[in-house]
């Protein structure tokens, strides 16, 4: 498992402190501020959800919740090239369950995770749209469909050279 420290830096944190300043006092004022701290750090690490909660004086639990709740946010950090593996039914039967292996084999992450260097993550989704093609994977908004384990490393090694 890798292990991603957080790293903000002082202009992220001047960029957050203006948006909670701008929505501090107004009623739901979480989701705005939520969607602006991930447009920020590209995810919500713990110490962003902890000066979130500390400056509009809500419980960290409930910014916890609410970043836990809705799929658009995440808790992880995101690598440069975004993975997508559809674990939907039709790509599910086709084996996509392995093609998810040989990606998390070749770039020594889990599902979830992102590489240290920063250069990929993996996640997972239930269905594209693209079943025909199944099983897909989609890599920075390119679909790669009708996969087999044997196809990953090729793939891949079409995006480690940037």
């Amino acid at each position: 498992m890798s292990q991603n420290l957080f790293e903000g830096t002082p202009e992220q944190m001047n960029e957050l402190m203006a948006c909670i300043n701008a929505n501090r006092g107004d009623k739901g004022a979480l989701m705005p501020v939520l969607h602006e701290a991930q447009n920020i750090y590209g995810y919500l690490p713990a110490e962003v959800q902890t000066v979130i909660a500390e400056e509009l004086n809500i419980p960290l639990a409930e910014v916890y919740g609410v970043a836990t709740f809705y799929s658009q946010f995440s808790l992880n950090p995101k690598g440069k090239h975004k993975i997508s593996i559809c674990l939907g039914t039709a790509c599910y039967v086709k084996g996509s369950d392995k093609i998810l292996e040989a990606v998390e084999h070749e770039l020594r992450i889990s599902c979830g995770e992102c590489t240290p260097d920063k250069k990929f993550s993996i996640d997972s989704c239930r269905c594209v749209g693209a079943c025909g093609l199944a099983p897909v994977m989609i890599i920075d908004g390119e679909v790669y469909g009708k996969l087999s384990q044997k196809d990953v490393k090729g793939i891949l090694d079409k995006y480690m050279q940037d």
